[in-house]
């Protein structure tokens, strides 16, 4: 037993609509004979809280309380037996995966700006990462050296109606008021916007609040940061 992070139901807002017993990779919540979400077993609640964005009424939070460390192995197991063993693919490793995969250090879902909800309690009192799309892509180590530690945001300002980002973003650092926010570019002139972007978001949201700009070259160096 450990205390560590693991979720929790208010089964007076749950409407048994079943949106996180499929959200949850690693099966850890089905629906009771009463029609209301449950954790099936501690061990199988990997803590990341993948689930709480599709919970419509908010009856989703993690807490901090003591329970069964979280196994891989046998939230594996339940998903084979449960759902099969393709679905067994999306368990999370947890920290004791290979080492010859470096772990991800993704926390949250999702990441798409025009997905995320300002709301989404993980936001509250970040670091904050805004990146472009194509830096994860670019830079090998881009969980360890940028994502690591930040709850994340990614968006394309050439490709992608950024029309309601300045706004959404606004609200996200007016509601959830991050600590700090790191800009992820690349050093392609198409990429400049998102840095603008930003800078717009925070004007309008009123605050003041560090902002740090990371420029990617295209072979996944580190060219710039300020």
């Amino acid at each position: 037993m450990a205390t560590r992070k693991i979720i929790e139901i208010d089964r007076d807002l749950c409407d048994g609509c079943g949106l996180c017993t499929t959200a949850c990779a690693e099966g850890a919540l089905e629906l009771d004979e009463e029609g209301k979400a449950v954790l099936v077993r501690d061990m199988y609640c990997d803590g990341m809280g993948v689930c709480l964005d599709v919970c419509p009424t908010g009856a989703l939070k993690i807490i901090e309380r003591e329970g069964d460390e979280y196994d891989p192995e046998a939230a594996r197991e339940h998903v084979i037996n449960t759902r099969g063993p393709e679905a067994a693919a999306a368990v999370h490793p947890g920290p004791g995966a290979p080492l010859t995969q470096a772990p991800s250090e993704l926390t949250q879902w999702p990441v798409q700006l025009h997905l995320i909800s300002p709301q989404a309690p993980y936001f509250k009192g970040s670091d904050l990462l805004v990146a472009a799309d194509c830096t994860a892509f670019t830079r090998g180590s881009f969980h360890a050296d940028l994502l690591r530690g930040r709850k994340l945001v990614v968006a394309c300002p050439k490709l992608d109606d950024t029309s309601p980002y300045v706004e959404k973003l606004a609200e996200l650092i007016r509601t959830a008021e991050p600590k700090s926010i790191t800009v992820a570019r690349m050093t392609v002139p198409c990429c400049s916007g998102l840095m603008r972007l930003v800078e717009r978001a925070v004007e309008a949201a009123g605050v003041e609040i560090p902002v740090r700009t990371v420029l990617i070259g295209l072979d996944g160096e580190f060219v710039q940061e300020s």
